[in-house]
């Protein structure tokens, strides 16, 4: 598909990780340095890169984007990790101008801050967090891409350090490195930290910018409030359970920041568990094609890409506009999916936050819908522990007849027997089933 071993497709499978909100926080937890850590390890670098990626016109007279700058350079690399380096620096252009090869200069354009998510065929993901804008000057330009790619999932705070990278851009490209530079050498702070770097500005001095992390780790990739103001909450529960019987989802709008903003969103309605299957915020043109993926898939597509899609032969899938706010295509039992008491307790806290929505920061709107989606797993297999048969060398087996058996009420069991069939259940009951220290004299 043109990206190498970036296999942007995460193709399903048990050993492929989620998107960006695996994180250590949750519960099981793997050993130390495993997968599901990678993300927010404090005092690890930022980041590995900030690229540059700019259009550049064919012979065909059309425009390619390529990557004009690299930060920092990588030299002295052994020949497995040259050709890896080779593989991102590759697929990054096809993320940062995802919508096609027609392009117009322009004397404006509103800049637009997007992720993207690249999965490596061991499961491990790297983050492109990009702004893009129109480089400072006269007359028509073509705007540019600054994407940093990183390993942690925090997009706040990428976003903060990409409204200074866009800031010293204004000013010329040689103030933007030393800042860069900076942050490279600083380590990233543990949740709710702050780290502070110095950076020198021609005309007004030295800056103390200060980037805090959130104190949820697990919330620091999400903003439920892009999802609230497009969707009702009824719709976020059919897609929800949607999302929960791992289907094909697709999301659809004009813009690159709504897109990548909503998925994610979506995604993280699933912690504790991950989605463990197709994932990419923002589809390129040249790869719209995996909307006929027979597999499970969360995917965004540029609405001017619709009838394309609606024209592939596709199997059963959610198509969500997320400009009207309206489901375009439905498998037709998304009201049924969830046991209807709890479908009902979460849609009153989902209206509650809605209508507080200008009371609530965005921190506190996370933290709150969040809440409501936990609460709803801890009802339905909260008591997963109990199930758990320990040997005495300490590894675990799951007792899912058993486990089922012990809920009461007959739609939570419906609902609970399609659940433990799920690749997000079979990952997190593997962790648990690992994740107890030995008890001697105990089974």
């Amino acid at each position: 598909i043109g990206v190498g071993v970036f296999f942007v497709l995460a193709t399903g499978g048990k050993e492929e990780a989620s998107a960006a909100e695996n994180n250590p926080s949750r519960v099981p937890q793997g050993k130390p340095g495993e997968r599901s850590s990678i993300l927010y390890s404090a005092g690890q670098f930022f980041f590995e890169y900030l690229v540059v990626v700019s259009l550049k016109k064919t012979s065909e007279g059309r425009y390619e984007p390529k990557i004009t700058y690299q930060f920092p350079k990588r030299e002295n690399l052994l020949k497995g990790q040259k050709e890896e380096e080779e593989r991102l620096l590759q697929a990054i252009p096809l993320f940062c101008f995802p919508d096609g090869k027609n392009w117009a200069s322009v004397t404006e354009f509103p800049s637009e801050t997007f992720s993207f998510v690249l999965t490596n065929v061991d499961g491990s993901r790297k983050i492109g967090y990009c702004r893009r804008l129109l480089p400072s000057g006269r007359g028509v330009r073509l705007p540019e891409v600054f994407c940093i790619i990183s390993c942690l999932g925090c997009f706040g705070l990428f976003s903060k350090i990409l409204d200074e990278v866009e800031k010293r851009r204004q000013i010329s490209m040689a103030v933007i490195y030393p800042f860069m530079q900076g942050l490279r050498e600083s380590p990233f702070p543990a949740p709710g930290k702050t780290v502070t770097i110095k950076s020198f500005i021609p005309e007004s001095g030295t800056e103390l910018i200060e980037l805090t992390r959130p104190v949820d780790a697990h919330l620091e990739h999400v903003e439920f409030q892009a999802l609230l103001q497009r969707l009702s909450p009824q719709l976020i529960l059919h897609i929800f359970a949607s999302a929960v019987l791992e289907r094909r989802l697709i999301f659809l709008a004009e813009g690159l920041s709504v897109l990548s903003q909503c998925i994610h969103a979506v995604a993280a309605l699933l912690y504790p568990f991950t989605w463990a299957h197709t994932y990419i915020p923002v589809v390129p043109e040249c790869l719209l094609d995996t909307v006929c993926c027979p597999t499970p898939f969360m995917v965004g597509i540029q609405m001017r890409y619709l009838e394309q899609v609606l024209d592939q032969p596709m199997e059963e899938a959610l198509i969500v506009d997320l400009c009207k706010g309206k489901i375009l295509r439905a498998v037709g039992d998304e009201e049924q999916i969830l046991p209807i008491k709890l479908q009902n307790e979460m849609l009153t806290s989902l209206n509650r936050h809605n209508n507080n929505n200008n009371v609530h920061t965005s921190e506190q709107v996370n933290t709150l819908v969040s809440e409501a989606f936990v609460q709803f797993f801890v009802r339905m297999v909260g008591h997963y522990t109990s199930h758990i048969k320990w040997s005495k060398n300490g590894s675990g087996t799951f007792q899912e007849r058993a486990f089922c058996k012990a809920i009461t009420s007959k739609t939570n069991r419906k609902f609970v027997k399609k659940f433990v069939k799920t690749n997000m259940f079979s990952l997190f009951i593997e962790e648990a089933e690992k994740s107890r220290i030995p008890q001697e004299g105990k089974r």
